[in-house]
């Protein structure tokens, strides 16, 4: 009974393709144990652990052209160090799934929230939030690409974060939240609250004058600074019009209780 086996059931035992094992020999990583009468390449039980070790440093991001050198060359120190270097990797990478896991829940839940109280006012309590400066403008100004460019300071995946303008004097002013005591806080309370889409300069004036005569309305004492929150990632549903979230602190009243948390 034979002890070696085919290219094709190496590669059937091993998950791999035929191409693949080809390619390791052409590169000089992984050879057969011989070559048959029938040019048939046959492999050994050597070949089997030194294809699982090759799969491995792979798998550790070694590129093939440095494999030959880890397999006959390496320490064992050296090798630590290479696990080493892969963990920390991987490390890497488990916290950008879990960052990218908490954005598409976060924009999940935004567009439903958005979906089930469209153009509606709302009282929604809000916790002790701090932000750092970003850009300061005038009143007047339009958010554009030339002040973003100007920027000393460069964002990571801005437009995934909620960008919060707050309306001063004839200032705006633009925060991004932080975890950590920042430039500006927040304090905890409830907040007059409406979400909007906007698309021209004349409906955001427009929004905030109505935020504005509703708050009167309804005899609600803004406490606070107007808060404009721009929600850019929720433009995917809506055809590139930017959704919007208007927001103040007001006055604890008989229409505002604690209870009103959402």
């Amino acid at each position: 009974m034979k002890s070696e086996i085919t290219i094709s059931e190496l590669a059937k035992l091993m998950n791999v393709s035929v191409h693949q094992l080809r390619y390791f020999e052409e590169k000089g990583v992984l050879q057969p144990a011989y070559t048959g009468n029938n040019q048939y390449r046959m492999y050994s039980i050597d070949q089997v652990y030194q294809l699982a070790h090759i799969l491995l440093l792979r798998r550790l991001g070694v590129p093939v052209q440095s494999i030959k050198e880890c397999m006959t060359s390496y320490s064992a120190d050296q090798y630590r160090k290479l696990l080493h270097h892969s963990l920390r990797e991987v490390d890497a990478e488990m916290q950008r799934l879990k960052e990218l896991h908490q954005f598409i829940n976060k924009v999940l839940h935004e567009q439903e929230s958005f979906s089930l109280h469209p153009n509606q006012y709302q009282i929604k309590w809000r916790d002790t939030s701090y932000f750092t400066r970003w850009i300061e403008m005038d009143s007047h100004t339009k958010l554009n690409a030339t002040l973003l460019v100007g920027q000393a300071e460069r964002v990571p995946n801005l437009f995934e974060s909620d960008i919060h303008y707050l309306y001063e004097s004839n200032t705006v002013t633009l925060y991004l939240e932080t975890q950590a005591t920042g430039d500006f806080s927040l304090p905890e309370g409830n907040y007059l609250s409406i979400q909007c889409l906007d698309n021209e300069d004349d409906e955001l004036e427009h929004m905030i004058e109505q935020f504005y005569d509703y708050a009167a309305g309804q005899s609600y004492v803004i406490a606070g600074p107007l808060i404009l929150i721009e929600k850019s990632y929720l433009s995917l549903f809506s055809q590139s019009k930017l959704h919007y979230e208007l927001q103040a602190l007001i006055e604890p009243t008989a229409n505002s209780e604690r209870n009103d948390r959402q």
